[in-house]
């Protein structure tokens, strides 16, 4: 309620610039269908944030090649380089990274996906594998983004090397999104099953990211800090791909070079929420009344650098500079969406509406109550920097299409068994809520997409839906609420029109979390 007082008297102002101008109109450069604009507009934001280009814009090797250059550091280089990572942009990353700095580098342990080489090499992305003969032991694991016995593996041998580095050595990491499931090493004795089940749990509640971090750190050697630790005294320079609203680096992949700044109350607080404190391991119980009763404290990480090489506001804002040369009036309006799909849904949809309002001929508008219902799920959803009047004001009096632009990472309650993910479930629903807003002669498409290209346990990146979703799918028989009730969005894609909805990508060797793209013209 104290949201929706609070736009009240901004309301005058809004609806005024509502009102159709003249002279801006835009004009379409492309005769592209907008699927097909769609597409190749979530191309362009998965390609502003692939691994060599990123990493040669933050590493450069002095003339004489014995100072390495990160951004403003330059750190001395003499044979003394060593690397490890882990994460699903990790290998194009390692490949660029010993390009690079092959003759200085000793030795290197990465931890990817598996079957990630295999699928590289089949999408010809050369420039994504290590040399022949590369310094560099790659380990594959995680299936499905969950850790595993070969992840464990992985980050065994990533702990042994460095506790094995010393006060001239320099220790490279790079971390990208997946980082988590392929950095698993609990803290005896919880187990490797028990730490993943305590996950899965947290997960399917409908834990945050950064709630399921502050867990998998208290359990981990590694994370919140130990890799730096197990690395002191030698220097770290940590190069890091977010996956993460917000780019907070404690929180990507769980921090394993930043000092964690939680403690077992933030924990339990956090298990406490989702009803879970009493079904812990006796293993779990033992870790955290351990860390409680720590006399030394949360320890630090001064010999470490980090720095954030690519984000999801880079991919998006690369996303808007293609969307405005193919004649859209484009605004990014978050890189920092987060909350539950359905009141998600909710929200792109009003928004749909509202803005397919301010593109009709008569220019009238979306009434009171429907700007006031925007900016009340807007406030529910507590997003971050949120540019809602500024694409408001944006596409006011736009007589051309209109592209709107939101990164993040919703979630999903999950109480079904089918096979989907977050992406395709989230446009699953977003055509629904477009087939119950009336748009008039505004065509609207919404795409949500992973930019990994793995949404969920599935091949897809993620779908695209118009608002003729619904009307599509009672055409071919087709439930939409039988499937949404058993989480079965990559069934329904599958069936509907030959699967035609679904984005397809492979894995793209990069991951900024998702985008989601909202274009809308006059028919």
């Amino acid at each position: 309620m104290a949201a929706a007082l609070q736009i009240l008297p901004c309301l005058p102002r809004a609806l005024l610039r509502l009102l159709p101008r003249r002279g801006l109109v835009t004009q379409v450069t492309s005769t592209m269908a907008l699927p097909e604009q769609a597409r190749r507009l979530f191309e362009s934001t998965v390609g502003a944030v692939l691994p060599g280009p990123m990493l040669h814009r933050v590493l450069a090797l002095d003339p004489t090649g014995k100072l390495l250059k990160v951004r403003d550091r330059s750190f001395q280089l003499r044979n003394n380089l060593y690397m490890v990572g882990f994460g699903k942009a990790v290998l194009g990353m390692a490949a660029a990274a010993e390009e690079l700095l092959s003759q200085h580098l000793v030795q290197g342990v990465i931890s990817v996906p598996k079957g990630i080489r295999a699928a590289v090499e089949r999408a010809g992305k050369q420039e994504m594998l290590l040399k022949p003969h590369s310094r560099v032991q790659v380990f594959e694991g995680a299936e499905n983004n969950l850790p595993d016995r070969d992840a464990l593996r992985a980050a065994l041998a990533i702990r042994q090397l460095a506790e094995g580095l010393t006060a001239d050595d320099l220790l490279l990491v790079l971390i990208s999104g997946g980082g988590s499931a392929l950095l698993p090493a609990p803290i005896p004795p919880v187990t490797l099953e028990e730490k993943q089940m305590l996950t899965k749990l947290l997960a399917a509640r409908g834990a945050t990211i950064q709630e399921l971090n502050t867990i998998r750190k208290a359990m981990s050697q590694l994370k919140g800090g130990g890799l730096a630790q197990a690395a002191y005294p030698a220097q770290v320079v940590s190069l890091i791909l977010s996956d993460v609203v917000g780019d907070p680096v404690e929180v990507i992949a769980s921090g394993p070079t930043v000092a964690s700044a939680h403690n077992v109350q933030d924990c339990l607080h956090i298990l406490n929420r989702y009803g879970l404190r009493a079904a812990l391991p006796r293993s779990v119980k033992t870790v955290l009344a351990r860390a409680d009763s720590d006399p030394h404290g949360p320890h630090t990480c001064g010999h470490v650098l980090n720095v954030i090489i690519g984000s999801n506001l880079l991919a998006l804002a690369e996303a808007q500079r293609q969307a405005e040369a193919l004649g859209f009036r484009a605004v990014v309006l978050s890189a920092a969406m987060q909350g539950d799909v359905k009141s998600v849904a909710q929200f792109y949809g009003l928004l749909a509406r509202v803005v397919g309002a301010c593109l009709t001929p008569l220019g009238a508008g979306a009434s009171a109550e429907e700007h006031i219902e925007l900016h009340r799920l807007a406030a529910e959803l507590h997003v971050p920097d949120l540019q809602l009047e500024k694409a408001l004001e944006a596409v006011t009096g736009a007589q051309g299409p209109v592209c709107l632009m939101v990164g993040g990472e919703p979630t999903v309650q999950l109480q079904g068994s089918g096979r989907g993910g977050r992406n395709q479930e989230l446009a699953l629903r977003v055509g629904v809520e477009l087939g119950q807003q009336p748009l008039g002669p505004v065509e609207a498409l919404f795409l949500s997409g992973a930019t990994d290209g793995q949404d969920g346990p599935t091949e897809a990146a993620g779908a695209w839906v118009t608002s003729e979703l619904a009307s599509q799918a009672a055409a071919e028989g087709l439930d939409v609420t039988t499937f949404l009730d058993q989480n079965d969005s990559h069934t329904f894609f599958c069936r509907l029109r030959g699967g035609e909805h679904l984005l397809y990508t492979g894995l793209t060797g990069t991951n900024v979390m998702d985008a989601h793209l909202l274009l809308l013209r006059l028919q």
